[in-house]
């Protein structure tokens, strides 16, 4: 039976400063630093709910909603949804805060694939992941949905073989 670990333990907070040298010339945050943000506050999420090293496996649905200003604070919220064998999904939300006006809105959101390795980057299991609040077990429910759309999508995975996703669609 494998080790189980409520998803809450994996949850991570980073917040950054925009500085020019992050902007492009709009004074906006590029959307390659943001991803790169994304990627290390993901990353250390899953390495919170493995206690192992972790490598990127894949990105998708990011989405970027409104973009963040020269001098906003970037805050990441990174938690792990579901883990299957050796591979974890993380679910991350951006928030982007212009303090001297006071206001706040979510920016991006996205979800990364993390696989947990060991010393040799073979994969190695990782803890079952348990949802507890309604939030988690809404995401935690479509994670399967979403891994079996990265599947096909990637070629590793035959469409009929998706189960969950020919549920959504199944028009009897």
């Amino acid at each position: 039976m494998r080790k189980q670990k409520p998803v809450k333990e994996s949850f991570v907070i980073m917040t950054e400063l925009v500085l020019p040298n992050d902007t492009n010339t709009l004074h906006n945050l590029m959307g390659g630093r943001m991803m790169h943000l994304m990627d290390i506050a993901a990353a250390i999420s899953a390495q919170k709910h493995s206690n192992r090293i972790v490598v990127t496996a894949s990105v998708d649905n990011v989405s970027f909603r409104d973009s963040i200003a020269l001098g906003n604070v970037v805050t990441l919220q990174a938690q792990v949804t579901r883990s299957f064998n050796s591979s974890m999904e993380v679910h991350i939300d951006v928030w982007a805060e212009d303090i001297p006006s006071g206001t706040k809105m979510k920016t991006n959101e996205a979800f990364f694939t993390f696989v947990a390795v060991d010393q040799s980057g073979r994969p190695i299991d990782v803890p079952e992941a348990v949802a507890e609040t309604e939030e988690e077990v809404r995401l935690y429910d479509g994670a399967l949905r979403r891994r079996q759309l990265r599947l096909v999508l990637g070629g590793r995975m035959k469409p009929q073989e998706a189960s969950e996703l020919k549920a959504l669609f199944d028009m009897d």
